[in-house]
């Protein structure tokens, strides 16, 4: 693709298919930004994430939206790409294992490529610091600091086009989250969060990820369009 002249309307969005990344391209949309969505495919637990992707970038009107292939499973060291290690299905303390090393720097590294063949100068993250399990790559300082590398690392932002990485959501809670993307038009029922959902996207119900945002929507006062799998008899 080649840009003739550059775009500040451009921005590169990251998008897991997820509740909050999901929120992040409304957001982003309603301000006026040509959403260019990138997902990753690093061999996680299950693909229903990115079809989510691939759904959500189509419904909000993104103007392209590309998947990049990375086996991150080759390295292993989390739950979410190593199926011998079991995702957490009850609250634990410290930095919890469906932690992945260094995805988030790996997605944004990707993402400022992007946005430097586009002539972007916006990033927008979904991170959130308030609702999550303590992961060091989700912090204001740790977006700060990518957001300074940034711009020693670039042309664009060494010939004077400095790069700005968003994370609105960063102080947010669950329920303010989803508010806000509830009153921006977002179909949470095309989103997919679970940490070990199936094929078909439905929720284990049990994880971080799934009892964050049950609470989420608990909390505030909005129907809750996840599908979850049907708990065995018995069980």
């Amino acid at each position: 693709m080649t840009i003739s002249s550059p775009s500040p309307r451009n921005a590169v969005i990251l998008l897991s298919g997820g509740l909050d990344s999901s929120t992040v391209l409304a957001i982003a949309k309603a301000q006026g930004y040509d959403c260019y969505c990138l997902s990753l495919d690093y061999h996680q637990r299950h693909h229903a994430e990115l079809v989510a992707a691939d759904h959500v970038a189509t419904a909000l009107g993104a103007r392209a939206h590309k998947t990049v292939q990375l086996d991150l499973s080759l390295f292993g060291g989390s739950a979410l790409t190593d199926t011998r290690i079991a995702v957490p299905e009850q609250e634990t303390t410290g930095i919890p294992v469906t932690y992945v090393p260094a995805r988030n720097t790996i997605m944004l590294s990707l993402a400022l490529a992007w946005a430097e063949v586009l002539q972007a100068r916006d990033i927008f993250i979904g991170v959130n610091a308030l609702d999550y399990s303590g992961y060091p790559d989700c912090r204001a300082e740790y977006v700060k600091a990518f957001q300074h590398m940034a711009n020693l690392a670039t042309k664009a932002a060494v010939e004077g086009q400095p790069i700005t990485i968003h994370a609105p959501l960063i102080d947010m809670t669950k329920a303010e989250i989803i508010q806000a993307g509830h009153a921006l038009g977002v179909d949470y029922g095309l989103t997919v969060s679970c940490y070990q959902a199936d094929a078909q996207g439905a929720a284990c119900g049990m994880c971080d990820s799934c009892r964050f945002r049950k609470i989420g929507f608990q909390q505030a006062g909005v129907a809750d369009p996840t599908r979850y799998r049907a708990v065995p008899q018995g069980a």
